[in-house]
């Protein structure tokens, strides 16, 4: 088969969707390994269009590889804008941990340090009050 390329994929659903794709041959039917799908959506004012809008094909998963059968696709086209495929790679290399929480270091300037002892005899004396 052939090597990765980008493409636009406009699925039998209606969906529109750029990523990185990989053909690949599975017996008697050809399945799509799509890389970091995006669905790419103008936007516009009164004016007229101003950009594009990007954002992740499934937004509930971390998941970055997923499967399409090509019975599922509409029309494919191979992608060469390097316009487009540069939007794609920015936006890639930012969401890029988006999902893993911060980590802060512990101080005390962030609040009273104890024990859970020292909490609940503090807890007790105020609702005895």
């Amino acid at each position: 088969m052939e090597d990765d390329f980008y493409a636009t994929i406009k699925l039998k659903n209606g969906e529109e969707i750029f990523c990185k794709v990989s053909p690949s041959e599975e017996e008697d039917r050809t399945l799509l390994l799509v890389s970091n799908p995006i669905m790419v959506s103008e936007v516009s004012n009164k004016m007229g269009p101003i950009g594009y809008r990007l954002e992740p094909w499934l937004k509930t998963t971390e998941e970055d590889l997923f499967i399409i059968d090509q019975r599922d696709v509409l029309t494919m086209t191979e992608s060469v804008d390097k316009e487009m495929i540069q939007m794609y790679t920015t936006f890639l290399t930012r969401s890029k941990g988006k999902f893993s929480p911060p980590h802060y270091k512990l101080g005390r300037s962030m609040g009273s340090l104890g024990t859970v002892s020292d909490a609940k005899n503090l807890l007790e004396k105020l609702y005895n009050q």
